[in-house]
């Protein structure tokens, strides 16, 4: 079956693609990462480690990696609005840390509202454009809030 898209053409940018690398161990990148979400108005929905999932039910071998859910209820608020409801099948907004080698971290993040958009989950239009601003805005002062604590 042919995709629909061709994901070679996909830019970083179209899906609001964001990563940081912090030089720490990586409990103290977790910790480090919920409160810069957390400071720029997110909450953490859920949070769950997947390497450990994985290397305790199939012996996978996995270097550490985490997953933080993030959400900011007036944006999830305004999102299911904006795609009768859709939006919650990406939800919440995941903020990934990965062990890349003892001592540094990746934090990966990618806007599942321009994803949504992509997709076509989410209109292509001016309210949905704001909604992508916005919560591109609130990304953003979440990075810096990683930047200002290496300060």
């Amino acid at each position: 079956m042919a995709l629909p898209i061709d994901p070679s053409a996909i830019k970083p940018e179209d899906i609001g693609e964001e990563r940081v690398v912090l030089e720490m161990e990586h409990e103290a990148a977790i910790e480090r990462v919920r409160e810069a979400f957390t400071d720029a108005g997110f909450g953490v929905a859920t949070e769950f480690s997947p390497s450990e999932m994985l290397n305790e039910k199939v012996d996978a071998g996995r270097d550490p990696y985490y997953v933080l859910g993030a959400c900011n209820p007036n944006m999830a608020d305004r999102a299911l609005d904006a795609t009768d409801k859709k939006m919650g099948g990406l939800f919440p907004c995941n903020v990934v840390i990965w062990e890349e080698e003892p001592g540094k971290q990746v934090v990966y993040h990618l806007s599942i509202m321009r994803v949504a958009r992509l997709i076509g989950i989410a209109p292509d239009d001016d309210e949905m454009a704001d909604i992508i601003a916005d919560t591109g805005e609130l990304v953003e002062q979440a990075l810096a809030n990683l930047d200002a604590a290496d300060a």
